[in-house]
């Protein structure tokens, strides 16, 4: 995109350049430096629209009409949006499909604009609600594209005289437009909500990454080594792994020659096609000739038969121990990440950190490195875990393993040991170093050889860490965040499989989920449809009521509420001697170390009767653990009814054990695929005999694909998808008579389909008290789903 394309204006359009003469342009260009609307009035002169423009270039360039329209309908004085209106009513395109749909939403929106207080629609407030309302438009003009065209007009300003001469107006340019400022619509439905945003009280909408896993690419994973530098927890990790990649000489894949011929007498063969005799041979009389070729004597080149490639499991190990604490750890992080999202990298690779045990790690998300940075173990060397992974646990051959310690641990015996007994599998060595050295070893028919020594300057890396996250978030310019989310939808989400704790507390069921959030869940036996809902008979899905809980994964818990009834969260860490208390609801925590007290070793972590309990059978004092205040803990004498509230409690619970599913939390490619179904992530949403809808493996072309931008995917009309990790998808469709509908991303069973009015499908997702009015599955499709590819559909057409 050019500034006259930019710029370009159209016939039968609201807007056109033209010049007012008693204006004097300071860029010495006088002609077209006005944006007016034709019987209607002024819009802006161009001088001014530049410098608004100029406040959009970290941003990137809004289109110009919608632009435009939004300057005027923030213009003092008298508007006329009415009769702007009635003019686009009036065009021959309004009788297309579509575009007579989002003129009335598109026009809302800037009457919405003409109703805020005029203090909003002056000076910097100007911009600053400009930059609010486009600054996460998916139309957006690259941010190379915006400086570009702003350069290029600022040299050459005569240019706009090519875009005032007008074009043809197109339908997907007079849609493309309004549908920008519907959107903005249902993004800004009020004056109230739009001073929030420019306030900051409200998150704008806008997008988040989440990771594709059908491939990886250069892209995904420099986005991935953005993150790690722009997180303040691991900016020094993030900011090494490019500086490796610049160094690294370890080879990403590995060829095996097989037959392939070196040259000379290996080349030769005595058996081939005429075309590869050797040309000596032609040289013998006939009868010779014909004797060599009959008794197998003649020489042919040998076919070259190109190199295999040889399939390794590429495994890591992190030495975790107290010697590798500190900068070498953090070394060895980047050293392994860089290993793992090297560019050229294409097999998969396991990260297992050495310690009193070997732990399997991922290092695939910011919060998981975050995670194990932090793990530290208290031995001084790690011989005996490494032993144990190569004799008890991998004693497999086609291995690839790359050992990370510090460079002090060679001088170790046990460790020297270790490494000279399984060097034919331990392929590579890497140390560490304080001074930020690194050096890279090959084990190779049993010796070892240094590669090479990577030396990071670490003081020039880590000189301009970033700023806190939070601040980031307050600046409305920064675009790096995910789309706001709910805390809950009409319809429950799925129930992890992955739990820390399940609870019942005064008759409900709850769970601690591995993402650290408090679900609520329920269990019946009163489904509307059991023929065809059998399976969930019982289970149902959750509703989330705490986020972000600052727990470890660790130890035992127990729940309960406090006489504020806020959720208190208690835990008992056996191998520390630590029991703490959480309010869930004010983060207030309160820790006591019990060491010195005679505790069983079997002891058991309950509530009963408003107070928590280190419970044991055959104890005759067991502690108590108050709930309300700082924790303190008393011993009390046994009570059998603790001891039969206990064992309700357990087997009650245990009925939630199967209640999981396994979610799909992380979204690849979106599109519509040659059967004219939905596609998420290689899966495709179809019906069944039974009338219900479940994913299942999609096994046809993709002909309409989303563009994702974060975790909105959008389609060519401008109908979104919106995921979240937790189990939702949300489905907004660019036809106004079509409701948001959600459809949960569950992997297996049936699923159901809700707007905020009706429900239909698998009653696992109906909450337990819901107004929602329950209807035929085969109903709800076609109403919602169906309606909403036939709209991507017809668009395309």
């Amino acid at each position: 995109m050019d500034v006259r394309e930019y710029f370009q204006s159209h016939e039968n359009y609201f807007w056109e350049w033209t010049t007012d003469k008693d204006i004097h342009d300071n860029t010495g260009y006088n002609e077209n430096n006005l944006i007016s609307i034709p019987n209607v009035g002024t819009i802006a002169y161009r001088a001014y629209i530049i410098e608004v423009l100029k406040e959009f270039q970290l941003i990137g360039l809004p289109a110009l009409s919608p632009l435009l329209l939004a300057l005027y309908a923030t213009n003092e004085g008298y508007l006329d949006l009415k009769g702007i209106k009635i003019e686009m009513q009036k065009n021959p395109m309004t009788m297309q499909k579509y575009i007579g749909d989002w003129i009335k939403p598109a026009f809302q929106f800037l009457e919405t604009l003409e109703s805020l207080p005029s203090n909003y629609k002056k000076g910097r407030n100007r911009i600053l609600l400009l930059q609010t309302i486009f600054s996460n438009e998916f139309d957006l003009v690259s941010l190379k594209q915006s400086e570009y065209i702003l350069n290029e007009y600022l040299r050459n300003p005569q240019k706009i005289a090519n875009s005032a001469q007008k074009n043809e107006l197109t339908v997907c340019k007079f849609s493309k437009d309004l549908r920008i400022l519907a959107s903005l619509h249902n993004k800004f439905p009020t004056a109230t909500v739009i001073i929030e945003a420019m306030k900051g009280n409200i998150k704008i909408t806008d997008l988040d990454d989440e990771v594709i896993q059908e491939e990886t690419t250069i892209e995904n994973n420099k986005d991935f080594i953005q993150e790690l530098i722009e997180d303040p927890k691991t900016f020094q990790v993030g900011s090494l792994i490019k500086r490796i990649w610049s160094g690294l000489k370890i080879p990403m894949r590995h060829l095996s020659p097989g037959e392939q011929p070196i040259g000379g007498i290996s080349d030769m063969t005595n058996k081939g096609e005429l075309s590869r005799m050797l040309l000596s041979e032609f040289a013998n009389e006939d009868e010779i000739f014909m004797n060599r070729v009959a008794n197998n004597e003649a020489l042919y080149i040998q076919r070259e038969i190109p190199p295999e490639e040889n399939i390794f499991e590429r495994i890591i190990l992190i030495d975790t121990s107290l010697k590798n604490w500190g900068t070498p750890k953090i070394l060895a992080f980047a050293s392994a990440i860089a290993v793992i999202k090297h560019p050229k990298a294409h097999s998969e690779c396991k990260v297992f950190a050495l310690g009193q045990t070997n732990v399997l790690i991922s290092l695939d998300k910011v919060e998981e490195v975050v995670d194990n940075l932090n793990q530290v173990s208290p031995v001084l060397e790690v011989s005996q875990a490494l032993d144990r992974f190569f004799q008890e646990e991998h004693k497999e051959k086609d291995l690839e393993v790359f050992f990370i310690t510090h460079q002090e641990n060679l001088a170790n015996e046990n460790i020297q040991r270790t490494i000279h007994e399984n060097r034919d599998r331990l392929k590579f060595l890497v140390t560490t170093s304080v001074d930020g050295e690194l050096n890279f070893y090959k084990h190779h028919k049993g010796t070892r050889k240094h590669i090479q020594k990577v030396l990071l300057p670490l003081k020039e890396l880590w000189a301009n860490p970033p700023q806190r996250r939070k601040n980031r978030e307050n600046d409305i310019s920064y675009s790096g965040k995910r789309t706001d989310l709910p805390l809950n939808y009409p319809i429950l989400f799925p129930t992890p499989t992955h739990k820390i704790a399940q609870f019942l507390y005064e008759g409900e069921f709850f769970i601690l989920s591995n993402k650290k959030q408090l679900l609520r869940t329920y269990l019946s036996d009163n489904y509307y449809n059991r023929d065809y809902y059998d399976y969930y008979k019982t289970y149902h899905g959750c509703e989330v009521l705490m986020e972000d809980i600052s727990v470890k994964p660790k130890g035992q818990f127990a729940l309960a509420k406090n006489k504020q009834q806020q959720f208190i969260l208690c835990q008992y860490q056996p191998d520390k001697k630590l029991i703490s208390k959480l309010n869930l609801n004010t983060k207030e925590y309160s820790e006591l170390n019990l060491t010195g007290q005679h505790i069983p070793a079997d002891s058991r972590l309950t509530y009963f009767s408003r107070n928590f309990y280190l419970f044991h059978a055959q104890a005759l004092n067991i502690f108590k653990i108050n709930i309300d205040g700082n924790i303190s803990i008393e011993s009390v004498k046994n009570d059998a009814e603790i001891q039969k509230n206990d064992t309700k409690v357990v087997i009650e619970v245990l009925r939630l054990d199967n209640s999981g599913i396994k979610i799909s939390g992380n979204f690849g490619k979106i599109g519509i695929n040659a059967k004219n179904n939905l596609v998420v992530s290689g899966n495709e949403l179809s019906r069944s005999e039974e009338s219900s809808v479940s994913f299942l493996k999609n096994k046809f072309d993709i002909k309409i694909l989303a563009e994702q931008n974060k975790n909105k995917f959008t389609f060519p009309d401008g109908s979104e998808i919106i995921t979240d990790s937790r189990g939702m998808l949300t489905f907004k469709s660019s036809n106004g008579n079509i409701p948001t509908f959600y459809i949960p991303s569950a992997e297996k069973g049936f699923l159901s389909l809700s707007t905020n009015v009706e429900f239909g499908g698998s009653e696992y997702y109906l909450p337990e008290n819901t107004l929602l009015k329950v209807k035929k599955m085969e109903d709800m499709y076609s109403d919602y789903l169906e309606k909403f590819i036939n709209q991507i559909l017809e668009y395309g057409a």
